[in-house]
């Protein structure tokens, strides 16, 4: 989807190389925003490390990427507990069940995949000590049957009903695009997540912000930038292709 060259090693093994992959990818996010007259310090770049080895993962660490986002709460828990020497803070990106809150309560800074009161419910019952969460609501801009997150139209009433958590600290917006090699079909997914944040942000309750824009991913996130995206989600850009299922 994108015209840019790809990485000298698509695959780093050492922290050499993903210092490379890492810098081609901040230099392409820099370019993506200033074309579009954007501040490149607006655009935080998320390495999605999910099936890469805490082995692995060290050396990108080394390397610079101190914050990595996991899908599946389970992984992130295991290589949190294997890298607890090292520096790197964790995000949740993916789809949350409710009996798993207390993993994601425990270990993740971010999680990007909210999308009901209840989930909402179990989190905030799980965190503890005064720990706050901040969450990314996840909206369904495409309107693919498959993919998690609210209707835009549900968007108001989840962020009303957000309010009563205080330990769920609200930050922004999260979507999916459709896959799709057209341009439009694309852009038409992140245009309406910002478009939709600009129609709740004078609503909000009092204290709450939308401004973050958690949208883009290896094959489209300089689509994402140009409609407004403040964190991209990288990850086989970073990491290489991961193993096919079952491998």
């Amino acid at each position: 989807m994108s015209n840019a060259q790809p990485p000298l090693n698509p695959s780093p093994q050492s922290v050499e190389e993903f210092q490379e992959v890492y810098q081609h990818f901040l230099g392409r996010i820099a370019d993506a925003a200033r074309a579009v007259d954007r501040d490149p310090n607006e655009v935080r770049l998320l390495p999605v490390s999910k099936t890469v080895p805490a082995e692995r993962l060290r050396l990108a660490i080394a390397a610079g990427m101190t914050e990595l986002a996991e899908n599946r709460v389970q992984e992130m828990a295991g290589k949190a507990t294997d890298l607890a020497d090292t520096d790197v803070t964790w995000c949740l990106i993916g789809p949350l069940q409710r009996n798993k809150a207390r993993d994601a309560a425990a270990f993740a800074t971010e999680f990007h995949a909210l999308d009901s009161v209840r989930l909402a419910t179990a989190l905030n019952n799980r965190l503890i000590d005064d720990k706050v969460l901040d969450v990314f609501v996840q909206v369904n801009t495409s309107g693919e049957a498959q993919k998690s997150g609210v209707a835009p139209e549900e968007a108001a009433q989840l962020l009303d009903d957000l309010a009563a958590f205080p330990q769920l600290r609200v930050r922004g917006l999260m979507t999916m695009a459709k896959f799709s090699p057209d341009e439009a079909v694309v852009r038409g997914s992140f245009a309406r997540l910002r478009e939709l944040r600009e129609s709740l942000t004078p609503n909000l309750p009092d204290g709450m912000s939308v401004a973050e824009l958690s949208m883009g991913m290896s094959g489209d996130f300089e689509w994402a930038i140009a409609e407004g995206a403040t964190t991209v989600r990288i990850g086989r850009g970073l990491f290489g292709a991961r193993p096919p299922v079952g491998a």
